[in-house]
């Protein structure tokens, strides 16, 4: 038997849950890179619908995370913090409909920042926004030994070459670089204060709309209890160019000023725990996998082809950038 069209599922889903009546064509919206969102119309308003990867759905562990997700979410929302929540029907924010799992959102007015012209006062933005987020109720925890990232490069590189994928020689090209990201990170990760706060490790530019020069954080299924230091150094890399292999020291200090102005625990030894930009390789892994056909579905495994490529690129790019940024770390910090 065959599955429904999605289209179809979202039709009986915003019925079900009472948004009205669906006014054809259910448009998909481009962005995301796990999950597929798509722009719904109905007699009652317009919505944006998330359709969760049925893969990562698959996980035993997916619910559990999204029911964390979910409680920070509405926490979040009580702080007053400017976020698009997902919207609850009975008291349940996930709904399944024939098997699929989804988020429905009202639709958010603005626009997501191109990647090549964030500015340094959007930088400063985002940062306070973060900042505020791992203020609510940061917590000195017990020290104990960190989640080292494992990941057999070689194994890989024989699975490419066995199925004859694209992706071999790339991989066969950049095992010691890869060995020693790897390597990095467990270093850092290994040196981090043991300190634990709500927070958002997507926050990344992608996932903030901007209205009117306002922000708005969206894709909040990401929302756990993790490491401050290790949040903020991430983010203010990625929203000061290194996801574009163009990255600028004066936008990832705007994101410090904004974060630091909002939430400060004297921590300013960042460039000891660097390695953390490379926390990349988990994501060319999972993406790996994705090329690999773990997935099974055509347009997963072209995503996942095409992650593994611009992956390695930003490796490569944090690499040859690794002196300057330690040293803007070191030195410019407030």
């Amino acid at each position: 038997m065959k599955d429904k069209p999605i289209e179809e599922s979202i039709v009986e889903l915003m019925t079900t849950c009472g948004f009205g009546t669906v006014v054809l064509p259910v448009s998909p919206v481009s962005g995301g890179l796990m999950h597929r969102m798509y722009k719904v119309t109905t007699d009652c308003g317009i919505f944006a619908v998330k359709h969760l990867n049925p893969e990562i759905m698959k996980r035993p562990d997916a619910r559990d995370n999204y029911d964390r997700a979910e409680k920070i979410e509405s926490l979040l929302e009580k702080e007053g913090l400017p976020i698009v929540p997902s919207l609850a029907v009975d008291r349940r924010k996930m709904q399944n409909t024939g098997g699929n799992f989804f988020y429905i959102f009202n639709w958010q007015q603005g626009r997501i920042t191109d990647w090549n012209h964030i500015s340094n006062d959007q930088c400063r933005a985002a940062g306070s926004i973060l900042g505020r987020m791992h203020a609510i109720q940061p917590e000195n925890i017990p020290r104990k030994e960190p989640a080292l990232c494992e990941i057999n490069w070689n194994g890989y590189v024989r699975g490419a070459k066995e199925q004859k994928s694209e992706i071999a020689p790339l991989l066969a090209d950049n095992v010691r670089l890869l060995t020693y990201a790897v390597r990095e990170l467990n270093r850092a990760r290994a040196s981090l204060p043991a300190i634990s706060c709500v927070s958002n490790e997507d926050m990344d530019p992608k996932n903030v709309m901007w209205d009117n020069g306002r922000p708005w954080v969206i894709d909040l299924e990401c929302l756990d209890y993790g490491n401050p230091v290790s949040h903020a150094l991430q983010l203010a890399l990625q929203w000061s160019g290194i996801v574009t292999c163009h990255m600028d020291p004066e936008k990832m200090l705007a994101f410090f000023h904004g974060y630091l102005d909002a939430y400060d625990n004297g921590f300013r030894s960042y460039s000891g725990v660097f390695g953390l930009a490379y926390t990349w390789v988990e994501w060319l892994e999972y993406n790996i996998q994705r090329a690999l056909g773990a997935c099974g579905d055509q347009t997963e495994q072209a995503l996942g082809i095409s992650e593994v490529r611009n992956t390695i690129e930003r490796i490569r790019y944090i690499r040859s950038m690794e002196e300057e940024i330690r040293d803007v770390l070191d030195s410019r910090l407030p």
